[in-house]
């Protein structure tokens, strides 16, 4: 890692109307590390990726790539970011070859360094023997290698990721999670990828999480898991109101809600769990005890859950407010 930024964003806010998808953002890239920006889908993540790779304009705030204004030196952003998208992007009827080969010359690529080039990304992809197969004749894991290979064609230093999971199946996940380590550990390309599945946010070097167009957590996945600390005791009950009023009475403990569960963050859960149990069993249908995940911290930092906002999780310190 250098002491040179490769992505500085500060401050940015960005509106569809009067919806605010991005919020003040700011953080920061090494050169050479693999960022995750993790959350659900309306977090913000995808505006933040077009703007970054020069597709929506920057109505406040700055971002810069290596050096260069992503809102007034738009062209000299695109000559060193390499992007691949959500959606696919290869013509169907051109060979794995024909795609690369038209999407170097956008390029100006041409001639034996272009053929050189494309040769090499195919060898380091695993996509060699399948260069003359047609594009529509590819699986999903396949398809999506040679979506990173069009992104490197042009010796990108930065290259962003947007949900470049999506349809894969979990050993062609981890083919593309080992080379994009490959990569980075070759080339020192630094890499941004938009992801909302939690394992594979855990393969980032770091994360920042979005919610709601707010940047809520900023860290390594173990310093972001270590945020909590202790354990992570769940109790399954019939009445969450009345099972976290009676904890709060006998152990002094505020219990969050979400759902028909409590969720409490504990030092030494199996004694909590123990305690609580022997004392308010009746009222318990299940307990479970588990280390920190990166749901938890986004339940801590957000108040609600990853997957459905539509219950919120309450907070003890806010019990005025009705859920």
């Amino acid at each position: 890692m250098t002491s040179s930024p490769a992505v500085v964003i500060a401050g940015l806010r960005h509106s569809y109307g009067e919806r605010e998808a991005l919020a003040g953002v700011g953080f920061e890239l090494a050169e050479g590390e693999v960022f995750g920006l993790l959350g659900p889908n309306g977090g913000g993540k995808t505006t933040l990726f077009r703007i970054l790779a020069t597709l929506l304009p920057v109505q406040t705030g700055t971002a810069t790539i290596l050096g260069h204004n992503v809102a007034t030196e738009p062209d000299a952003v695109r000559r060193v970011i390499g992007v691949t998208f959500q959606s696919p992007s290869l013509d169907p009827k051109l060979s794995v070859r024909e795609n690369l080969k038209f999407h170097g010359m956008l390029y100006g690529l041409t001639g034996a360094a272009l053929a050189s080039r494309i040769d090499e990304l195919l060898s380091r992809l695993g996509m060699a023997d399948r260069a003359k197969d047609l594009a529509e004749t590819l699986s999903g894991g396949l398809k999506r290698r040679v979506e990173i290979a069009k992104s490197l064609l042009h010796g990108p230093r930065v290259l962003l990721l947007d949900e470049p999971s999506t349809g894969l199946d979990p050993g062609a996940r981890h083919d593309l999670w080992t080379y994009l380590s490959q990569l980075r550990a070759e080339s020192r390309v630094t890499v941004l990828v938009t992801t909302h599945l939690m394992e594979e946010a855990e393969r980032c070097d770091r994360l920042g999480i979005l919610d709601r167009g707010q940047l809520v957590g900023l860290g390594t996945p173990a310093e972001l898991r270590g945020s909590i600390g202790g354990d992570v005791v769940t109790l399954e009950t019939g009445d969450a109101d009345a099972l976290a009023a009676a904890i709060r009475e006998k152990f002094g403990i505020e219990p969050q809600r979400f759902g028909g569960a409590l969720r409490i963050e504990r030092t030494a859960g199996h004694e909590l769990i123990r305690d609580v149990v022997g004392a308010l069993g009746e009222q318990i249908k299940s307990a479970s005890l588990g280390k920190p995940t990166l749901e938890d911290v986004f339940i801590q930092r957000t108040g609600h859950k990853f997957w459905d906002d539509s219950e919120p999780v309450v907070d003890p310190k806010k019990k005025s407010k009705k859920h």
